[in-house]
């Protein structure tokens, strides 16, 4: 047979053109539905969290992966459309515990929870002591020790026989190393997202330095300071205004992501961010470390970045392009795929 040829007119071409245009307005307008669906009802929930039940205490992963038993059919708002695969079968721990840093909880991994359900796997998103809906007095938080007791409690629990892989945002680093350090054997992989991967001897403090001072200025001047015993007793914690939050940590996060912070963020615990690690080379130091680098940090800068890399050398690096110290609210669909990358490292 010969070549078929369609001949198509200009006007067969604007009406193909125009059908098109719609299906893709059609298509885009649906996945802003969904995006705006979900943080509305994550928002929702963190202005009612004061009216949770104490049956969700201690962690809001609970609430949040509470859809885990049923499949989802649905596409992924956080997808562009596409349904995201199931990479569990490439993966031999999927459980994925993953750990705020400061003044967070466990809502602000709303979206990495529902993408990883998506691709098949385990997530727990924990409320450190005093965080979240975590009903502790946050002044009453003086170790690193009694901060991390979620975690310690969920790690002392797992099975012999499992593992998982631990995630720590911020100064949950500090959380992940003091549980490679009590528990090597049941943790996987530890991935540090622009983290205080400390070494043995540093404060998470440490870290912040070039932002917020010294610790000991910062503990003699700071107007952010706390005194939850007493003017005249040492600061129990602290918490930065408003407008110094939205720079430092949500630089390029959206304004409904800022919203659900701003009425869920609580206090930090001075007692565990000024409290120096004991760490091992013989426990920690044998530990599968990742770090995932914010290239658009204001809180912590792509250099302190670099130079906790430099002096704690991880066995991967990875890098998100216009992240800012949130890449779960800036860029989610860049941290689930290093994530999943990591995850499948074998």
């Amino acid at each position: 047979m010969g070549n078929r040829f369609i001949c198509m007119t200009k006007k067969d071409a604007g009406d193909n053109q125009g059908s098109r245009s719609k299906r893709l307005g059609r298509s885009q307008r649906k996945l802003l539905a969904d995006e705006d669906l979900l943080h509305r009802q994550a928002l929702s929930m963190a202005l009612h969290q004061h009216q949770l039940s104490q049956r969700f205490e201690g962690s809001m992963s609970r609430r949040i992966g509470s859809t885990t038993s049923r499949k989802r059919n649905l596409s992924d708002p956080f997808s562009n459309g596409k349904q995201v695969p199931d990479f569990a079968e490439n993966i031999k721990f999927k459980k994925f515990i993953l750990v705020h840093g400061e003044g967070f909880g466990a809502w602000c991994w709303y979206k990495t929870v529902a993408l990883l359900e998506e691709a098949g796997l385990l997530p727990t998103a924990l409320d450190l002591t005093g965080s979240g809906i975590h009903l502790t007095d946050t002044n009453s938080v003086t170790t690193l020790a009694d901060y991390s007791q979620p975690l310690i409690n969920y790690l002392e629990n797992l099975p012999e026989d499992e593992k998982v892989i631990l995630v720590g945002h911020s100064t949950g680093g500090a959380c992940i190393s003091l549980a490679l350090e009590h528990f090597p054997q049941k943790i996987s992989k530890a991935i540090f997202l622009c983290a205080t991967m400390v070494s043995d001897g540093q404060r998470p403090f440490d870290v912040f330095a070039e932002e917020l001072g010294s610790a000991e200025r910062f503990m003699q001047e700071s107007e952010f300071l706390i005194y939850g015993n007493g003017k005249d007793k040492a600061p129990t914690g602290f918490m930065f205004e408003k407008q110094q939050m939205k720079g430092l940590y949500f630089n390029q996060s959206t304004t409904k992501d800022v919203a659900l912070a701003m009425v869920c963020m609580r206090p930090i615990p001075l007692g565990p961010v000024m409290e120096k690690l004991s760490l091992s080379p013989e426990k920690y130091g044998t530990g599968r470390r990742f770090f995932i680098q914010t290239l658009d940090d204001h809180a912590l800068s792509p250099d302190v970045q670099e130079k906790l890399v430099r002096e704690n050398p991880p066995e991967g690096v990875f890098k998100i392009k216009g992240s800012d110290h949130c890449p779960f609210f800036s860029k989610p669909q860049s941290l689930h795929k290093i994530l999943l990358e990591i995850a499948q490292i074998p």
